[in-house]
């Protein structure tokens, strides 16, 4: 008989409270601040053959339904006749997870009546995995050799004991030890809070419950997706942007082309057009390609509903091999985020002659921060300060962009705020601002971007790796461009102005750095724009008098 449905919906609820406390045990046991203050991280409860159960809230949506690759993996590499209880596994390799090396996955089994029934699993961005990749990835790599540890899913404990070799080889090739051992026990408690609460949803329910009402809660889902894909009109539907640079020759753009094909309950994102991987830092592997199609598939049909395997069956992805998306190695990927906010902006806009109603302009386009590093001249240690800045998103078909905001790629994640980044670090933060004028004018305003400017207290090495700029976030339906990103660096008296991309750049004490993030594209066009709108914009300082009265002279004299 089919299960009821009030027992689908209390194990419906249960798996998401469990995977929000794995969260919250992550967060509170984690060493580095990109995984307790920013969020970096994503936590997932999978079935025995890795397909996703239950995610936690606020999970970085370009981790969305991704680490199912690094269960799949394990199950390959040992086989489940080999994998036991107590067993943790540790993987980060570009072939699997088609991510930067600083994102390390740290999956457990859990086991219920001796049978292997599910899986934990937790991905979290360490500071630092050996090589170039100090922070993020440095865009000086020509290979991913370069970029630090590849490690395969490796039992780094088997069976309850740790495997201590491999643990002091990780330990001895990387330069913060203390914080991302650390950061590996936190994940691994985080795993075993999950394994807990599987425990009693199986001791209350039994498996063969437990798993009829997943795979209950997987159908009523992709019903829900299927009824919102047809409401889209069939056909295919293509649009086309670009990158600014491979961050390695800076003199041609990468070009971006997609096509999303509608067919009555199914839609197809073919990356078959995107660029081929490049020289530079910039690609990712074929699993990061597919995440990117899929946080745009969701924000299309259900962004407000749980993740689950459900939420993806209608999804069709074509991705050849080779290409920017999926690269081979041994190319580089530390960068391999740089390019996944366009192609979300690129594939959203292919809708919008379809569903003007819904579609915004696009957001500040990059999933840009900043690592700062050193020696702290007071301890003598070494130290990395990483943080992310928001920008504009674009205007919407009802409403101004959002201010500030990190990129859809990144979901909740948070900024580290600058008083705690002074409190640990050399470093003196003169301005953390909104940045007036950069949000593109239009009926709806694009978002604002943020304006950050830090002075080093010591000799100190600066990295920023940023996209869109030669490519600024555009508008819609008679909307303007925002304003790109930028970073200047003041000495000599003198504003010097520099590249998107850039890594280890010396910065000295009485010298200034200023990062400049992007504002969102406006929607529709500005004459249409409510004066009293306007008004807020300047009295709020979003937007100066003199350019309120260039966009919108209809509405600001």
């Amino acid at each position: 008989m089919p299960i009821d449905p009030i027992t689908v919906e209390i194990i419906r609820c249960a798996l998401k409270a469990a995977a929000n406390e794995m969260s919250a045990v992550l967060k509170k046991t984690a060493y580095n601040m990109m995984i307790y203050e920013v969020q970096d991280y994503c936590v997932s409860i999978l079935d025995d053959e890795g397909r996703t159960m239950a995610q936690n809230e606020g999970a970085l949506p370009i981790f969305l339904a991704d680490l199912g690759v690094a269960v799949e993996d394990g199950i390959e590499v040992y086989g489940k006749e080999n994998i036991r209880p107590d067993d943790v596994f540790l993987v980060n390799h570009p072939e699997i997870c088609g991510q930067h090396l600083n994102n390390m996955a740290v999956y457990t089994p859990f086991f219920w009546d001796g049978r292997l029934t599910c899986f934990l699993a937790v991905r979290a961005h360490w500071i630092d995995v050996g090589g170039g990749s100090t922070g993020f990835g440095s865009s000086m790599t020509r290979d991913v050799y370069e970029e630090g540890l590849q490690i395969r899913s490796v039992k780094i404990y088997d069976g309850g004991k740790p495997n201590a070799e491999v643990l002091r080889l990780i330990e001895d090739n990387i330069r913060f030890p203390e914080s991302s051992m650390g950061d590996l026990r936190a994940q691994i408690a985080c795993c075993r809070t999950g394994e807990e609460r599987l425990a009693e949803i199986c001791r209350k329910y039994g498996a063969a419950v437990f798993e009829e009402a997943v795979r209950t809660i997987w159908d009523q889902t992709d019903r829900l997706v299927r009824q919102s894909v047809r409401a889209i009109p069939d056909g295919v539907y293509r649009a086309a942007s670009f990158l600014d640079d491979d961050g390695r020759d800076f003199t041609k753009t990468i070009p971006i082309k997609v096509a999303v094909e509608v067919r009555g309950d199914e839609l197809t994102v073919d990356f078959s057009e995107v660029a081929d991987q490049v020289a530079g830092f910039i690609n990712c592997g074929s699993s990061g390609g597919m995440a990117a199609a899929r946080v745009a598939f969701k924000a299309l049909t259900s962004p407000r509903s749980e993740v689950n395997e459900g939420s993806f069956r209608a999804l069709k992805v074509v991705l050849p091999p080779g290409k920017l998306l999926s690269a081979k190695r041994p190319a580089p990927i530390g960068g391999w985020s740089l390019s996944l906010p366009t192609v979300l902006d690129t594939i959203i806009r292919a809708l919008a002659p379809v569903l003007p109603e819904r579609i915004p302009a696009a957001h500040k386009g990059d999933m840009g921060g900043y690592a700062i590093f050193g020696t702290h001249p007071k301890t003598g240690r070494r130290y990395v300060c990483q943080n992310i800045i928001g920008g504009g998103w674009g205007g919407r078909p009802f409403e101004d962009g959002a201010s500030s905001a990190v990129s859809m790629c990144q979901g909740d994640v948070k900024n580290t705020p600058v008083e705690l980044q002074e409190l640990y670090y050399p470093l003196l933060y003169e301005c953390h601002a909104f940045r007036p004028d950069s949000g593109g004018a239009g009926k709806f305003r694009g978002g604002i971007g943020v304006e950050v400017r830090v002075r080093p207290l010591h000799d100190m090495l600066v990295s920023r790796n940023t996209d869109r700029i030669k490519c600024p976030p555009w508008g819609l339906f008679g909307g303007a461009e925002g304003q790109t990103n930028a970073t200047f660096i003041q000495r000599n008296g003198k504003s010097e102005k520099l590249a998107g991309k850039f890594s280890h750049m010396l910065a000295r004490p009485g010298e200034t750095v200023t990062f400049l993030t992007a504002g969102g594209g406006g929607y529709g066009a500005p004459s249409e724009r409510d004066a009293s709108a306007v008004k807020r914009d300047v009295a709020l300082g979003y937007v100066s008098p003199e350019k309120a009265a260039e966009e919108y002279p209809q509405a600001y004299r």
